[in-house]
């Protein structure tokens, strides 16, 4: 058993009442993220004003890329951290440390191949996607960056995915605040005080993604012993390999199949023109501050839903399922009262007032999204509680659905509507997995009665 030492950054989920474990977890999550997307949001202003709208554009026309590539690696960390979570709750620290050091074997594998390809393939990426040439230059200098840092971002969601799996959300949290601020003034620096327009914002991002990584490096090594593997457990584990795989891969590829559709969604934006891809750009920095905190009450049930099939505890996993929809919707009152009215406002962070059209059609875009946030909310908390079951194919299949939505808006409905098809692209791709995942976590939760008895 683990000494008192080496738990006391860790925190079990199995007991207490479910909405407050829930809670407890998602707050530093969500404060992490918005955080994060406030750097983004920060990065983007400086880009926009200070560099022009058309490095504006440069940066959003690579955003759909980043999300397939990194979507795959970040979802494959996450479905890698979900065995670590059942052993945790089923108190078998050993086995969990054999998962931790199988991972990082496969983590490293894919940083290597995955950045390798990425930077050899970046130009023909952009020329797929429609980059407006006279962006593509700009496009490309950014994007090259982005995918410099893929190992550290790896690095970085792997370890902090393994913390969180025991219950630690706020660690990570801090070292997201460490990261962010150093975003941001190396922003200052580069682009502000040295001039290096584009370039400057995508060496700032590399860097301050390799300070969070040895950041968590530094906190396991120094703090969470309980996690480091240690004599045969570093030893290379086939079937452990074959779980973790299993758990990853589907959840990599989740992220994967739905950004195609996002590609697709934006390569057919790309073609409205400068002007649209600018207004998508912003739009969409002010919407992951709002949909992330949805997003990471999802993270949270991964993490909750895991501790507790370990600890086989399936009622209280529907008890948790039920209280994370009801914060939800009273997270999506709020927003409403907050987008609807100042939707405009906060577009004009990114542009001057005199580009309206920027501004209306982006404003547009935020509103018509926000009615939809409790399709988004019980997608993000099916997904990823029946990700903590260990059931990733099925949240793989919710993503096939979104793909297939988004794909279908931007061959039929973006032609014809132009940027009132982009403005309904993600409303009908969160209802799409929706009626996927409903019917879907009945048929586990009858499953695993079965199972547990």
């Amino acid at each position: 058993m683990a000494s008192e030492e080496q738990t006391q950054h860790t925190e079990s989920m199995t007991e207490g009442a479910p909405s407050r474990a829930i809670l407890k977890f998602a707050i530093p999550l969500i404060l992490g993220y918005l955080l994060q997307q406030t750097y983004l949001i920060i990065d983007t202003v400086i880009v926009g004003r200070w560099i022009g709208v058309g490095a504006l554009a440069a940066v959003g026309a690579s955003s759909s890329i980043m999300f397939l590539i990194m979507g795959f690696c970040n979802g494959s960390c996450a479905g890698f951290a979900i065995p670590v979570a059942q052993a945790f709750g089923a108190g078998d620290y050993r086995k969990m440390r054999c998962y931790v050091s199988n991972a990082m074997r496969i983590a490293l594998v894919l940083a290597i191949v995955i950045t390798l390809l990425s930077c050899f393939l970046c130009d023909k990426i952009l020329q797929m996607v429609n980059t407006p040439k006279d962006v593509f230059n700009d496009a490309y200098i950014f994007l090259f960056l982005q995918f410099c840092a893929i190992p550290f971002t790896i690095a970085y969601n792997l370890l902090s995915g393994q913390i969180r799996a025991l219950g630690n959300s706020k660690q990570p949290f801090y070292f997201l605040i460490a990261s962010s601020v150093l975003n941001i003034l190396l922003d200052i620096v580069f682009i502000l005080l040295c001039g290096m327009g584009i370039e400057g914002a995508g060496i700032a991002t590399l860097l301050s993604q390799m300070f969070a990584s040895l950041l968590c490096w530094w906190f396991i090594k120094r703090h969470m012993t309980i996690l480091v593997p240690k004599g045969d457990e570093r030893q290379f584990d086939n079937k452990k390999i074959s779980i973790l795989l299993n758990n990853g891969v589907p959840m990599g590829l989740q992220f994967s199949i739905t950004s195609i559709g996002i590609i697709m969604l934006q390569s057919a934006n790309n073609a409205l023109g400068t002007v649209y891809v600018a207004s998508f750009t912003a739009a969409i920095r002010i919407k992951y501050l709002f949909t992330c905190v949805l997003e990471n009450i999802g993270v949270a049930m991964a993490t909750y839903c895991g501790q507790n099939l370990g600890a086989k505890k399936l009622s209280r996993i529907k008890t948790g399922i039920n209280d994370a929809m009801w914060l939800m919707l009273a997270y999506f009152a709020i927003t409403v009262a907050i987008i609807y009215p100042f939707a405009d406002n906060m577009m004009m962070l990114f542009v001057n007032g005199n580009e309206q059209d920027v501004i209306l059609n982006a404003a547009r875009l935020m509103r018509i999204s926000n009615w939809f946030y409790p399709a988004l909310g019980i997608l993000v908390i099916l997904r990823y509680s029946i990700q903590g079951l260990g059931y990733s194919n099925l949240s793989m299949m919710s993503g096939v659905m979104e793909m297939i939505a988004r794909c279908g808006v931007s061959i039929w409905l973006v032609p014809i509507l132009a940027w009132t098809g982009i403005c309904y692209a993600d409303p009908v791709a969160w209802i799409m997995a929706d009626i996927f995942l409903i019917p879907a976590y009945f048929w586990l939760i009858k499953r695993l009665r079965k199972q547990l008895g």
